[in-house]
């Protein structure tokens, strides 16, 4: 409906010998006074015709030769162009949804562009915890979006495992490993704490026994490091595939950056343009050069590289493999971050627009209103396996998207396990699990819906049923919205919206009434809202249960 109505405009403004025009916007009103669709094109007209958008807008209406999809076409405001579509329409739409399902709700946007998508990322020393969570939950389903809108995607997971924290588990592992051999070898006053680390201590004795018990850790340092971080990541891998993330396609290692020379080798390549330089026996980046607020250092007067060095070598790694577009999902407390990330990619002379970053608020966990502490098992902070054990992957996820990702989320225990519409999760799939129902009753009556095109579909006229079909029309429009915006968040508010009106549509009409075609258009009514909502709840990687 909307590329017809984009062409109808077209075919007017050709009419008007207008050949130059800024996109035609199709827009959904906020009010159903406003009809069912609107552009504001004519507002975008006046500065090129140099005349009011009214007038603009009055030719344009004029000049719209077929008329037949809308029962009514007004000027609003300043210019606005609204169209409300005929039921006729309405119902065709419908049936067309039934006839194709996912073709029908598809639009390819992405045309095969790549996107390499950065997420989780967290650092191998310990579980995922539920700020993690919630950058995977955002990062999996902003994956699903663009693959199902045409692009080809990529999921990557870069591991840090060099530098200071890797040494920091090894040490604090090493110190409980002495403890359990009878030594008093005292704690680190910054190493990791919690009870994963005396397990990994107790894994690491049964592993290796006494064979370390006088041995200094500098001299063990590199082999008790390593395979404490080898153990943390696939702890980390298995707290993902019980969240029902899927796989990444690429795990990249920090530690492999400098083995093969490519931090070294990115620097040089900075150096030969213009923008290293020395200065108190450490090594600078000139990002002022290019916006930054100061310059960046990249190794330290000691010798040490820093992050930053190893983030130049990776992020120029990611654009030299080819990608349109690189998103980095990163915790809100790295917004600092991307200005110097921005400059990078200037200074090797790739577009910045390239780099779209995503910053991920925390999350306060909460019971019965109030803050909620779980198990001391990771220390000071709730694991995300503490929490699928507890309220499942399925509400977990669909709750952390239930805000823009940069936004502060309450996460209350309470909510997301009531089996009620308080609980948005539950409130969206008991909608599908309800039409399941529905559907298998009409299936036990013999009631066949499944020859779609032969159904009387125009016997869908009350406002309820106009308005959930118009509410599913929309449903192509708000994944490409999402897509563009690079916001899954927006389907979550979708789904709520749809699954209110489809609760209310079930407890104020009788699908299976006894006029059997009638009952026969609500269950393909039914059928159409099942379809949709069954593919969005995919897209945020959350399940559709059969019956609840």
């Amino acid at each position: 409906m909307k590329k017809d109505l984009t062409k109808i405009l077209e075919r007017s403004l050709e009419a008007l010998g207008i050949r130059e025009y800024p996109p035609i916007e199709i827009e959904i009103p906020r009010e159903e006074a406003f009809g069912d669709a609107s552009t504001p094109l004519a507002m975008g007209l006046s500065r090129l015709l140099k005349k009011a958008p009214r007038k603009i807008a009055e030719d344009i209406v004029n000049a719209i030769a077929d008329k037949h999809m809308f029962s009514k076409i007004d000027i609003a405001g300043p210019g606005f162009i609204n169209f409300t579509f005929t039921d006729e329409c309405l119902q065709s739409s419908l049936r067309n949804l039934l006839l194709s399902e996912r073709s029908f709700l598809r639009e390819d946007i992405g045309k095969g562009r790549r996107i390499l998508v950065e997420f989780v990322s967290a650092n191998p020393t310990g579980p995922l915890h539920i700020g993690h969570a919630k950058g995977a939950a955002v990062g999996n389903s902003l994956c699903n979006l663009l693959e199902e809108m045409g692009f080809s995607v990529e999921r990557e997971y870069y591991i840090n495992d060099a530098g200071r924290q890797i040494k920091m588990l090894g040490l604090s592992l090493y110190a409980k490993y002495q403890q359990l051999l009878g030594r008093d070898f005292e704690f680190p006053e910054d190493g990791y704490r919690g009870q994963y680390i005396d397990e990994e201590a107790s894994a690491l004795y049964e592993s290796i026994g006494e064979k370390y018990r006088d041995v200094p850790f500098d001299i063990c340092e590199k082999e008790i490091s390593d395979w404490a971080y080898k153990r943390m990541l696939t702890l980390i891998k298995k707290d993902l595939e019980y969240f029902a993330v899927k796989d990444f396609n690429n795990w990249i290692s920090e530690k492999q950056l400098y083995e093969k020379g490519e931090v070294s080798a990115a620097i040089d390549d900075l150096r030969n343009r213009g923008y290293i330089y020395g200065k108190n026996n450490a090594v600078w980046f000139r990002s002022t050069d290019f916006g930054d607020d100061k310059d960046r250092v990249v190794i330290k007067s000691d010798g040490e590289h820093t992050y930053f060095a190893s983030d130049i070598a990776y992020h120029k790694d990611k654009l030299d493999r080819g990608f349109d577009v690189i998103i980095d999902i990163w915790g809100a407390d790295h917004h600092g971050y991307v200005p110097r990330i921005e400059s990078v990619m200037k200074a090797f002379g790739y577009d910045s627009s390239r780099f779209r970053v995503i910053l991920v608020q925390m999350v306060n966990l909460l019971k019965h209103g109030e803050p909620f502490q779980m198990s001391k098992r990771a220390g000071n902070f709730v694991t995300l396996s503490e929490v699928v054990d507890l309220v499942g992957a399925d509400n977990t996820k669909f709750i952390f998207l239930t805000r823009k990702s940069d936004s502060h989320l309450d996460f209350d225990i309470d909510v997301v396990t009531a089996t009620s519409a308080e609980n948005p999760v539950y409130y969206v799939q008991y909608a599908y699990a309800r039409i399941n129902s529905i559907l298998k009753n009409a299936e036990e009556k013999s009631i066949d819906i499944s020859a779609a095109g032969a159904l009387k579909l125009s016997l869908l006229t009350n406002r309820e049923e106009l308005t959930l079909i118009k509410k599913l029309l929309t449903y192509q429009m708000v994944l490409e919205s999402a897509a563009r915006s690079y916001e899954p968040h927006r389907i979550t508010f979708y789904l709520q919206e749809l699954a209110k009106m489809f609760h209310s549509y079930y407890h104020k009409h009788r699908v299976i009434t006894e006029d059997v075609d009638t009952a026969k258009a609500r269950l393909a009514l039914c059928q159409a809202t099942r379809i949709v909502l069954k593919d969005a709840l995919g897209i945020l990687g959350v399940t559709s249960p059969e019956k609840m």
